[in-house]
């Protein structure tokens, strides 16, 4: 690329101080907690104490007026990871590759939010519904990886793709009824005219909330609903952090007050809890990639799509963060969308639930309890994380084809 017309480095890993302090912290503590291994004073994990006791009785008695061989093995090993995670930001900031597809279509557009026609023209219509936290265009990431283009282009399917984009001033009044009830409920209007009939839904993570609830609204204009990596049970595992979540949304009041929505590396930073070293371990791994190779700018292109994240209205942040992490309100029955309660046990539709078996941000057990509540549901479970599920290499195999299958069944 011309030098001339380089674009800039990008901003990602979003939020980039952050990551950087969690890498220089947690590998530099090992300093801290080098003499508490010798002494044996360290309460290990239950699935390394043999392995670090293994290691503590092979080291040499520490003295003083020597070099201590194992302190500077662990000052070397520090530095080489700093130096990794370095190369592989830094790689990835520099990396040519852009998202250069056009956008297909836009069939209907209201405020912020747009419904992209994949075509084709005579195809059954699919109302795809992504998440309001991040970018739709996961769904079709690049030429190689997506799912709407692939289905438009190998089954007798019309995808149709809600587009929330960024909220302008009137979204960032919205809760979820506003969204659901109305640009998706207009959304949904749109695609069951140009079928002639109600049409199958199919929601991707927070989007497969958003469907099941325009599902309990329009049962008329929904025909099937298809559920990828939703959430139901939030309090299935993890609770603690859940409910962290809800108090950090609590303590983040006055920037709601201000701003009138939760900006993007606030969002990032709460969700980075869930797994908070693995950034690191990703651009480690990234360091020794091939610049030019397919899997560097997969790489890219997903991690671009990460860090283009967009803002969650006030109302939306208090009601999905305080109300589905803190107090579990979709399982217990207490999640309400234009005064309706959301049960699924009511929803008496063909439904799809994906669970996928390796997903660190809706772990399987939270799906499992959607997948048991719909009365029509035919369970899935694919070996493939949340995103992978969707862009990997190994989606079109074990969700994009299974899935069209099933959607070409119940159209």
């Amino acid at each position: 690329m011309d030098p001339l017309t380089e674009p800039p480095p990008r901003l990602g890993p979003r939020p980039l101080p952050l990551h950087i302090l969690t890498a220089i912290n947690s590998w530099s503590s090992s300093r801290g907690v080098l003499p508490m291994l010798r002494r044996g004073s360290i309460a290990w994990n239950p699935e390394i104490a043999p392995r670090a006791e293994k290691l503590r009785r092979k080291l040499p008695p520490e003295n003083p007026s020597e070099t201590d061989p194992f302190a500077a093995a662990v000052e070397s090993e520090i530095a080489a990871r700093l130096d990794a995670f370095s190369a592989g930001v830094n790689a990835y900031r520099h990396h040519p590759y852009r998202r250069r597809l056009d956008d297909p279509p836009a069939i209907w557009e209201s405020g912020a939010t747009r419904l992209l026609d994949y075509g084709p023209a005579g195809g059954r219509p699919v109302l795809f519904v992504p998440s309001l936290v991040n970018r739709a265009y996961i769904l079709d990431l690049s030429e190689r990886r997506s799912l709407m283009r692939w289905m438009a282009a190998e089954t007798g399917l019309r995808p149709m793709l809600v587009d929330w984009r960024l909220p302008g001033p009137a979204e960032r009044r919205f809760d979820l009824t506003d969204y659901i009830l109305g640009p998706l409920a207009a959304a949904l209007d749109c695609a069951r005219d140009a079928g002639g009939g109600p049409v199958p839904v199919v929601g991707y993570c927070m989007g497969g909330l958003l469907a099941l609830a325009i599902a309990a609204h329009r049962p008329a204009d929904v025909s099937a609903l298809g559920l990828l990596a939703t959430p139901w049970n939030f309090h299935g595992e993890r609770v603690a952090q859940a409910e962290a979540l809800a108090r950090a949304i609590a303590a983040a009041a006055p920037l709601l007050e201000a701003h009138g929505e939760l900006p993007v590396d606030i969002i990032q930073s709460m969700f980075t809890a869930l797994d908070p070293f693995l950034v690191t371990r990703k651009f480690i791994g990234f360091a020794d990639a091939k610049p030019g190779s397919q899997a560097a700018e997969d790489f890219v292109a997903l991690e671009d799509w990460l860090n283009d994240g967009v803002p969650m209205s006030a109302p939306v942040a208090r009601e999905c963060m305080g109300g589905w992490y803190g107090r579990n309100t979709p399982h217990r029955g207490t999640w309400e969308v234009g005064g309706m309660p959301i049960r699924p046990e009511a929803i008496n539709i063909p439904a799809r639930v994906l669970i996928p078996a390796r997903d660190r941000i809706v772990p399987p057990v939270s799906a499992e309890a959607l997948a048991d509540a719909l009365p029509r549901a035919e369970a899935d479970r694919p070996p493939l994380g949340h995103i992978g599920m969707v862009a990997g290499s190994r989606a079109k195999s074990r969700v994009w084809k299974p899935l069209a299958g099933w959607l070409s069944e119940v159209s």
